[in-house]
C-alpha cells in the first residue's frame, strides 16, 4: 500500500521541479537581454568597402544636385556657392573652380581634423569636380520647374553631405570649417553653414536676379536642415 501511494507525489514533485527549472531559465534570459541592452553602444570603424560605397553615393547625389542647380541658373551656399558664382561670371568651368577654391582648406583639415578625414575629402572634392564635367553629358533637362528643382537640389546635397559626414569626409572648403566648430564647440554644423550661406546670398541679391536668389535660398534651408537635424555625432557612433 505505500508504494502506490507515494507515486503520486513523486510525480507532482518532478513536475513542480520541471516548472521551477523553466522559470529560472526564463528569468535567466529575461536579466541577460536586459544586462545586454544596458551596456553603452562602441564605436565601430566603417570598412574600406564601406567607406568607397559611402563616397560614391554621396559624391554622385551631389553630382546630380549640382546639375540641376547649374542648369536653373541658381546658386548654393559654401564652398560650392563661392565656386558657382566665380564660374557664372569668369565663364570657368565649375569643376575646375571648385577644385581651386578648396585648396587653402585641405592644410586647416591636415592639421585639425586628420588625415583620414583630409584625404577622403580631397578625394570627394577631386572626384565631384570631374563628375560635375561628365553629368551633362548624359543627363539633360528639358524643363525643370525652379521652385521643385532647388528644393530636390537640397535634398539630394543634403543627404549627399549627411553620408560623406558619417564616412569621415567632406566636400571641403567651409564643410571642414563647420565641422571642425562643432567638434571644437558643440555649435552643430548645419547652423554654422546656414549662417555664411545668408551672408553669401545677401551678397548675391546685387549680382543676380533677386527671384532666382530665393528659390537658391530655398535649396541652401533644405540643405542645412537636413544636416543640423541629422549629423549628430552622440547618435551615429561609426566612423
Amino acid at each position: 500500500m505505500g508504494a502506490p501511494s507515494g507515486a503520486p507525489i513523486y510525480i507532482v514533485r518532478v513536475v513542480r521541479s520541471s516548472r521551477h527549472n523553466e522559470i529560472s531559465s526564463c528569468r535567466s534570459a529575461y536579466l541577460s537581454y536586459n544586462e545586454f541592452m544596458a551596456e553603452p553602444i562602441s564605436e565601430s570603424t566603417h570598412s574600406l568597402i564601406d567607406d568607397i560605397q559611402g563616397l560614391s553615393l554621396g559624391v554622385f547625389l551631389a553630382g546630380i544636385g549640382l546639375h540641376m542647380l547649374t542648369t536653373l541658373g541658381l546658386i548654393t551656399g559654401q564652398t560650392a556657392g563661392i565656386a558657382v558664382v566665380i564660374s557664372y561670371l569668369s565663364g570657368y568651368s565649375f569643376g575646375a573652380v571648385f577644385f581651386l577654391v578648396n585648396l587653402p582648406f585641405y592644410i586647416l583639415a591636415w592639421r585639425r581634423l586628420g588625415k583620414a578625414f583630409t584625404i577622403k575629402s580631397i578625394i570627394s572634392v577631386t572626384a565631384l569636380s570631374i563628375l560635375t564635367e561628365i553629368i551633362p553629358l548624359g543627363i539633360v533637362f528639358s524643363h525643370l520647374d525652379p521652385l521643385l528643382g532647388a528644393v530636390t537640389f537640397g535634398a539630394l546635397t543634403g543627404v549627399a553631405l549627411l553620408v560623406l559626414f558619417r564616412h569621415n569626409g567632406s566636400l571641403g572648403g567651409l564643410g571642414v570649417v563647420a565641422l571642425l566648430i562643432q567638434d571644437t564647440t558643440g555649435f552643430q554644423a548645419g547652423w554654422v553653414q546656414l549662417i555664411f550661406d545668408l551672408c553669401l546670398f545677401g551678397l548675391a541679391f546685387f549680382l543676380f536676379d533677386p527671384m532666382l536668389v530665393m528659390y537658391s535660398l530655398l535649396g541652401a534651408v533644405v540643405i542645412n536642415l537636413i544636416i543640423a537635424i541629422n549629423h549628430r555625432r552622440d547618435r551615429y557612433v561609426a566612423r
